[in-house]
């Protein structure tokens, strides 16, 4: 089994700024892909970043130029530094790992239990 460990979060005024991190722990033997999705009330679960092995990158359109994601090979980790964040950007925000356990294993994916965003006009 994987574990996901997601803090950060809270609330801020529109135009601020916070920081969500995320650590990967467990029965680890490469990770795929490490990123963030978010749900907001009413809507689906969708791609906030995410950063692929080679270094692949990808962002939704609605965040381009404010969101930035990084990731620590070395320590299982992945940040989203969320900049100039808007009323629209409120919502649960996941943590996801695509994991494998073991050298021949299968890809797993894998979920934090969330946390809260809510930015304030």
């Amino acid at each position: 089994q994987v574990q996901l460990a997601e803090s950060g979060g809270g609330l801020v005024q529109a135009g601020g700024s916070l920081r969500l991190s995320c650590a990967a722990s467990g029965d680890i033997f490469s990770i795929e892909a490490m990123g963030w999705y978010r749900q907001a009330p009413g809507k689906e679960r969708e791609l906030v970043a995410s950063k692929a092995s080679g270094d692949i990158t990808n962002y939704a359109d609605s965040v381009k130029g404010r969101f930035s994601i990084s990731r620590d090979n070395a320590k299982n980790t992945v940040d989203l530094q969320m900049n100039s964040l808007k009323p629209e950007d409120t919502a649960v925000y996941y943590c996801n790992a695509v994991v494998r356990s073991s050298m021949f294993g299968v890809l797993r994916s894998y979920w934090g239990q969330g946390t809260q965003v809510t930015v304030s006009s």
